[in-house]
C-alpha cells in the first residue's frame, strides 16, 4: 500500500461517524470576521499598499501604463543587467528600451542558467494593501515560482486600481489554492543571526515594485 493510499485510508476511517447530512466544513466555522480594516476609497488603498511595501523594503514606483517601458530600462540599468528573464506571457514590448538580453522561461533552465540571470520581470496575481504583499500564481504573465527566488532582482508590475485589494480575505477569494503561489513581502530577508538583517538570503535581494494606474483618465 503506498503513502497516498494509507491516508486516505485513515481518512475515510475518521470520517465513518460522521452523518451523512452533517454540516459541510465550509459552513461549519462561522466566518463573520472582520475583512479589512476602516473605510479607505481607491487611492488610499493603493496608497496603503505602497506605504506597506516599502516598510518591508520594496522600492515603489508608480506611473502610466506607457512610461512602463522606461521605467523597467531604468531600473534594468540602474542595477547594471546584462540578462533579464521574462515569463511567457511577459509581453516583450515592456522590455524594449533595455539592451539587456532577454531570457525565456523554459523548463530546460537549471538552476546555474537562472543564477547566471541578472534580473527577472513577472506581473502579479493580486496584491494586498494592508499587508504590504503581491501574490504571484504562476500565471502566464509570472512564470513557475523558481524564477522569483533565483535571480538577485524582481521587477514586479502591479496594475491598479484592479489588482489590489484592501486584505487578505478578499486575496484569497481571488486565488485558485490548487495553483502555486508565491506571497512576497519585501525582498528576502532574515535577523536569525544575531538579530543583523541580511537580504537576498531564499530570494531576490532587491524587490521593486511598479504600480502602473490602469484607471481610466
Amino acid at each position: 500500500m503506498s503513502g497516498r493510499e494509507l491516508i486516505l485510508r485513515r481518512i475515510r476511517e475518521a470520517l465513518t461517524d460522521v452523518p451523512a447530512d452533517d454540516t459541510p466544513y465550509g459552513g461549519a466555522v462561522p466566518r463573520n470576521y472582520l475583512r479589512e480594516h476602516g473605510d479607505r476609497d481607491t487611492e488610499a488603498t493603493v496608497t496603503l499598499l505602497a506605504e506597506n511595501l516599502a516598510e518591508y523594503r520594496a522600492v515603489v514606483h508608480r506611473c502610466r501604463p506607457d512610461a512602463l517601458p522606461e521605467l523597467i530600462g531604468h531600473l534594468l540599468a540602474e542595477r547594471g543587467a546584462l540578462r533579464v528573464l521574462a515569463p511567457a506571457g511577459l509581453h516583450r514590448a515592456l522590455l524594449s528600451r533595455t539592451d539587456a538580453a532577454v531570457v525565456d522561461d523554459r523548463a530546460a533552465l537549471t538552476p546555474y542558467d537562472l543564477d547566471e540571470v541578472d534580473s527577472v520581470v513577472t506581473g502579479c496575481a493580486v496584491a494586498i494593501a494592508e499587508t504590504g504583499t503581491v501574490v504571484l500564481d504562476a500565471g502566464p504573465d509570472q512564470g513557475g515560482r523558481r524564477i522569483t527566488l533565483v535571480p538577485d532582482h524582481h521587477i514586479c508590475i502591479v496594475r491598479t486600481p484592479t489588482q489590489i485589494v484592501a486584505s487578505v480575505p478578499p486575496a484569497l477569494e481571488r486565488l485558485d489554492p490548487t495553483r502555486s503561489l508565491t506571497w512576497i513581502s519585501g525582498p528576502s530577508a532574515t535577523s536569525d543571526i544575531e538579530l543583523d538583517r541580511v537580504e537576498g538570503v531564499h530570494g531576490p535581494r532587491r524587490l521593486d515594485v511598479i504600480l502602473v494606474d490602469a484607471s481610466p483618465d
